[in-house]
């Protein structure tokens, strides 16, 4: 089973969705999986999961109705408000199969955020709800992003989009000695997703991409990777295809388990994904 760590679905609506800017203007529309599904067959991706944007638990409920509805949704990482008093009764009012992972948009957060010790707290409540822990952060948070996860030993975290490298800018160096430190965290696995639309949207190139990807293969290895695609994020700089094959390029010469491991077994084993819910 071939599956894309990291997708989106969305009803548009600008004030829900206020952070979809000008700049972003074709994302403003609706983006449902009856879109995706047929962009995911003709990649040969066989299974998704669904990431939340918006944080509310209108929004976690409905993500894990279309996975009801549509079976290629193997999991859904939602949103509940980790410094709540009533924590436990959130997480079992959107208790369901699929629901995987919680998740918090940090990088919209000041840069001290991970160390909210009510929020910490909130965090390793997860565990024995068994849901894991999705990380949004720039790449400038990553310190705090590492204190974060080695500070709760016995969570089990995500690392989305490799933690934003700043492609842009070429911020690769600095990127790379906070990655180093976050790969030697064993609670951590990451994400491949996402960094199509921190390089330059019209110019980036394979290459320039390939380098990050080897970095996280050469400090996370494979077993502790992910690909993601981002979409429908992704479409800003590049089509579907395009983007899982910054990563599918960048390990077509590894062996056969490294790569499967990649594009799906690593999802797989993380999530307990079986076959049965995707």
């Amino acid at each position: 089973m071939r599956l894309d760590a990291h997708m989106h679905f969305w009803r548009y609506t600008a004030p829900e969705y206020a952070w979809i800017d000008a700049t972003m203007a074709p994302l403003q529309r609706d983006f449902m999986p009856e879109d995706a599904w047929p962009e995911m067959q003709r990649a040969g991706i066989d299974a998704c999961v669904a990431v939340q944007v918006r944080q509310t638990l209108e929004e976690t409920r409905w993500l894990l109705t279309l996975a009801d509805e549509h079976p290629f949704i193997a999991g859904v990482v939602g949103w509940v408000d980790l410094r709540s008093g009533d924590l436990d009764e959130q997480i079992e009012s959107v208790k369901h199969p699929k629901l995987i992972g919680v998740r918090h948009i940090v990088q919209a957060e000041p840069d001290d955020f991970l160390f909210d010790e009510y929020f910490r707290r909130g965090v390793a409540a997860l565990g024995r709800h068994g849901l894991a822990y999705d990380i949004l952060i720039y790449a400038r948070q990553l310190p705090a992003a590492i204190d974060f996860a080695s500070g709760l030993p016995d969570g089990r975290f995500v690392l989305d989009h490799l933690g934003k490298p700043d492609i842009r800018a070429g911020g690769f160096d600095a990127w790379r000695l906070d990655l180093d430190r976050m790969a030697a965290l064993p609670n951590v696995v990451a994400k491949l997703s996402g960094l199509v639309t921190e390089a330059d949207w019209k110019r980036w190139t394979i290459e320039e991409l390939h380098r990050y990807v080897n970095a996280a293969i050469d400090r996370f290895g494979p077993d502790r990777l992910m690909i993601g695609s981002d979409w429908p994020v992704c479409t800003l700089a590049g089509q579907y295809d395009e983007v899982l094959d910054v990563v599918r390029t960048a390990i077509s010469g590894r062996p056969a388990e490294e790569q499967d491991a990649i594009l799906g077994g690593t999802a797989r084993r993380f999530w307990n994904l079986t076959r049965d819910k995707a």
